[in-house]
């Protein structure tokens, strides 16, 4: 399998510290980075912004500019959901590497990333969503996890896709099993069914006919 540190890139170097404001606007021209990382001498102080950079003195160095930098950074042992949580929490399509010892490796670029999600078995797999709500206090991921099993469904993901301080909404991909006999459990269980499904449209249509019949028959 590939691991996510195998997307560390190298091929822009970061920027210096002494570098002009000219070079990085430049480097911004020709590359579309929300930020890039910056050394001094050898160490990682922050990432100019793009934007930030397009308002500089192209007199100055870059490093005249610190007060601008953003600080985020990530591990090489980050692992890729965390990866992709800093890429939306800082809102850039890049985002630094560095070691335990803070020496920087390199950088992950959000393309890279969503294409290591996409191989993963939640997304690649074939299989269905169902995203289930229940109140906060009354959820059980190990029950969740039970209802998929139990109806013989084989589940390749789940993650809490919303919560507030009263429900929480859960996500799930699952593969084989009863995709109805699912549903209809996690009724039993007091869970609300938020998403559609074809197996709900089917019984639905049959208690409309049902009903449409008894209608006809007590006239």
């Amino acid at each position: 399998m590939i691991d996510i540190t195998d997307f560390i890139n190298n091929d822009v170097k970061p920027l210096r510290t002494t570098d002009s404001v000219a070079d990085a606007q430049d480097l911004f021209a020709e590359y579309p980075f929300s930020h890039f990382p910056v050394l001094e001498e050898g160490v990682y102080v922050g990432s100019a912004g793009a934007e930030d950079t397009e308002l500089m003195d192209i007199e100055k160095a870059v490093g005249d500019n610190r007060y601008s930098f953003d600080r985020f950074f990530v591990r090489d042992t980050t692992v890729w959901l965390d990866v992709l949580g800093e890429f939306a929490k800082n809102e850039t399509n890049l985002l630094p590497v560095l070691d335990k010892d803070n020496n920087y490796l390199g950088y992950y670029e959000i393309n890279d990333i969503i294409t290591f999600f996409h191989e993963t078995p939640f997304l690649k797999e074939e299989g269905g969503i169902i995203v289930v709500e229940k109140n906060l206090i009354d959820y059980s991921m190990s029950q969740v996890a039970q209802i998929v099993e139990s109806n013989n469904g084989r589940l390749l993901g789940l993650f809490i896709s919303e919560a507030n301080t009263e429900k929480v909404q859960i996500t799930l991909k699952i593969s084989l099993g009863g995709m109805s006999e699912i549903l209809q459990t996690f009724r039993r269980y007091n869970y609300e069914i938020v998403s559609e499904h074809q197996e709900d449209t089917y019984l639905n249509t049959l208690k409309d006919r049902s009903d449409y019949l008894d209608k006809y028959l007590n006239i």
